[in-house]
């Protein structure tokens, strides 16, 4: 019988015990705000996967502080939902649902329940209208008519069968030839949506209609839009959502926010309006209470996510205004607060107060998850968030002017909490309404801290960044130092099984948001390109020295851990300071963007980071592909010399995994201790046995490799 080392044992139970703390997925509120639902998700070692629940909570909102009334005393285990949606009364709950039939073959249902009565139940996958329906954030989305007899969804287009040239068959009788499959065409190259979207091709609308059960797929769109985040018209006579443009090619939509598109109204008999202007890629489009639209825009092109504005399309005059513009560096706003501008992908549905003035919505801020009450008259802003506890609030649902969210920090696991949309000078009072779980004694007692950081005497227009500082207070710990992906993302103080793990290890911690992070205004995310392997790693390793110096660290016990664009600076850090780091685990790294350009769904990135615009057309350039390299980690291989352990996803379309093996390949060709992981996931290493196993493999992997003399 195997038996674990104590120190595997060790990290495996520490993994165990956070694994059983649950997140919340979302939540709703009943339309008149007394009743709330939040789901919530916790791993399932036993099934592979997650089990995804339900709880119920009842709230007395007629005073003026909210309380909880009542709780759900066990979950509702909805793992099989794709998408819910309840209707505009409360009459009728729609769920697109996925099963398995009696020879297991994967089959999506369209069911609606009136109360405790199922009134239909629809085999999707059997009428062959449509391909599997879009349940992603990017594209998806089920919404209901006001009227309560049809329901919107997006699916995938459904293709015509092709065959052989040749191929012996039974003659067909009485079909037309429109009905016979085309020959020859099997086996034409298609291009899907690139990374976690594998698959998704070209999008259809497809309108449910209650009374005969039918599904009509809408017709207008040019061949060459991809269709998504649709609802119907106030009328119920048309749909409005956004549409992506195909071509001359489909890059990656997971985390880019700059694929150019359309905000467009299209009318239940083809008649088609385009309503936001060229050049710009849009988001997240919501029908305002008068009528009108307003949606989060940027202009397509640059860094993957960065700043957007918040747009509103009057529908009676049909004319646009903008009601937060993109924020350069800061912005003053009411209380004398500071505001970095919007970074969120997707704004509350609904996200409205009663009275249709104000609009309510949460974003990144620095090192924290902030909520806002934007007034559309006046386009005042007032910061509404959780202030009795730091960390991250994020907004879930708003009905009746009471507002649903989740709140969290890195020593305290999400729970849901509730407050009442505060009249104009009132302050917010949130309230807890889900049950307290139990958390480790160590994490619980555990700090964080913001560190703001400057290069003091630097010429650069951006200087200075933000880190996020986790530990339990030990001096002369080892440190985990951490940069994010993206680039153009960032760390906030929110709860993180990774964090826990390692703090629960004895590990301190610092996640970096160095320049180029989204949540400290345009101008600091737009710094990066052109200075990426240079201005990021440089901030990385003053994050190190500072760390080190304010909270006497052990300068021998430095271990790097991240990935994709964070495995991009960790294997940067290796190469570039090798003295100083003595453990490496890097996760789907890019680490060569002249040889990834031509193989990842974001080619865009490559050019872009490295300096330049992106473009496929004319020559090929020696100079960009010579950039590239030059930014690159393969750049400073040959001077690694900590032992570096590589997590490589064998269905990464982003950084596909031949990245991760090269650079190993070199590594041990100089003599540097190598371990390659290969998992049977894409770039995220985000199903359970991914996860588990890269989790606890890196722990050990850094425990095994600190200094002897640390």
């Amino acid at each position: 019988m195997f038996k674990m080392s104590s120190q595997i044992e060790t990290i495996v139970n520490a993994y165990k015990t956070l694994a059983k703390i649950p997140s919340v997925l979302g939540g709703k509120l009943s339309k008149d705000g007394t009743k709330a639902t939040a789901k919530w998700s916790v791993r399932n070692f036993d099934k592979g996967r997650t089990t995804k629940y339900m709880h119920n909570y009842v709230l007395d909102t007629a005073k003026e502080d909210i309380s909880v009334l009542a709780r759900s005393d066990f979950g509702i285990d909805v793992s099989n939902e794709l998408l819910s949606a309840v209707s505009p009364s409360e009459a009728f709950r729609a769920v697109i649902r996925e099963d398995r039939d009696g020879k297991d073959n994967k089959k999506q249902y369209m069911e609606v329940w009136s109360k405790n009565t199922l009134v239909h139940s629809v085999d999707l996958s059997a009428l062959e209208v449509h391909g599997d329906v879009y349940t992603d954030s990017e594209l998806g989305g089920l919404e209901w008519s006001s009227d309560e007899t049809a329901l919107v969804y997006v699916a995938e287009k459904k293709l015509k069968k092709s065959e052989p040239y040749i191929k012996r068959k039974a003659e067909e009788k009485n079909e037309s030839e429109a009905n016979l499959p085309k020959k020859g065409e099997e086996y034409i190259y298609r291009q899907d949506w690139g990374e976690q979207l594998v698959g998704r091709y070209l999008s259809v609308i497809v309108v449910f209609r209650l009374q005969n059960e039918s599904l009509t797929v809408l017709q207008g769109l040019p061949d060459h839009w991809c269709p998504g985040q649709v609802r119907f018209t106030p009328k119920g006579d048309g749909v409005v959502g956004i549409a992506l443009e195909t071509e001359p090619r489909r890059l990656g939509l997971i985390f880019c926010t700059n694929r150019p598109g359309y905000i467009f109204q299209l009318t239940l008999d083809g008649v088609l309006t385009k309503i936001s202007h060229e050049g710009m890629s849009v988001r997240s489009p919501r029908i305002t209470p008068d009528g009108g639209l307003v949606w989060l825009q940027r202009k397509a092109d640059g860094p993957h996510h960065a700043c957007h504005e918040l747009v509103r399309w009057k529908r009676d005059e049909g004319t646009q205004e903008t009601l937060i513009p993109i924020v350069d560096t800061v912005r003053v706003i009411e209380n004398g607060e500071n505001f970095y501008g919007l970074y969120c992908q997707a704004l509350p549905n609904p996200c409205f107060s009663a009275d249709g003035k104000k609009l309510v919505f949460s974003t990144q801020q620095q090192n924290e998850v902030r909520v806002y009450m934007l007034d559309m008259e006046s386009h005042l802003i007032t910061d509404i968030s959780n202030k009795s506890q730091p960390g991250s609030t994020t907004v879930l649902d708003l009905k009746s002017d009471v507002i649903l969210g989740v709140c969290s920090n890195m020593t305290s696991p999400p729970q849901v909490y509730a407050a009442k949309l505060p009249s104009s000078g009132e302050s917010i009072k949130w309230v807890k309404v889900s049950s307290s779980v139990e958390i480790p004694e160590t994490l619980a007692k555990s700090k964080v801290e913001y560190l703001f950081l400057e290069h003091e005497g630097s010429q650069d227009s951006v200087k200075s960044f933000t880190v996020l500082y986790l530990s339990g207070g030990e001096r002369n710990a080892p440190l985990v130092v951490w940069p994010h992906g993206g680039p153009h993302s960032g760390f906030v103080n929110a709860y993180s099984l990774e964090a826990a793990l390692f703090n629960l290890l004895g590990f301190a911690a610092i996640q970096i948001n160095y320049r180029g992070s989204t949540g400290a205004g345009d101008a600091s995310v737009r710094f990066l390109p052109s200075r990426a392997g240079d201005a990021d790693v440089k901030d990385c390793k003053l994050a190190t020295d500072e760390a080190v110096r304010r909270y006497l660290l052990n300068d021998r016990a430095l271990c790097l851990f991240g990935g994709s664009h964070g495995g991009f600076l960790v294997t940067h850090l290796s190469g570039q300071y090798p003295e100083l780091y003595c453990a490496v685990v890097s996760r789907n790294p890019v680490v060569d963007v002249a040889s990834m350009v031509g193989v990842t769904d974001i080619p865009d990135w490559c050019a872009v980071e490295a300096g330049f615009e992106y473009t496929e057309s004319g020559p090929p350039s020696d100079e960009q592909l010579l950039a590239m390299r030059r930014c690159s980690p393969l750049a400073h291989v040959h001077s690694v010399r900590a032992p570096t352990a590589l997590m490589l996803g064998n269905g990464d379309r982003r950084v596909p995994a031949a990245q991760g093996l090269v650079y190993a390949r070199r590594l041990k060709a100089n003599g540097v201790k190598t371990r390659i992981y290969m998992y049977d996931d894409n770039h995220s290493l985000s199903s359970l046995p991914a996860e588990m196993d890269n989790l606890i493999n890196s722990a050990d992997w850094l425990l095994t490799h600190l200094h002897k003399d640390a």
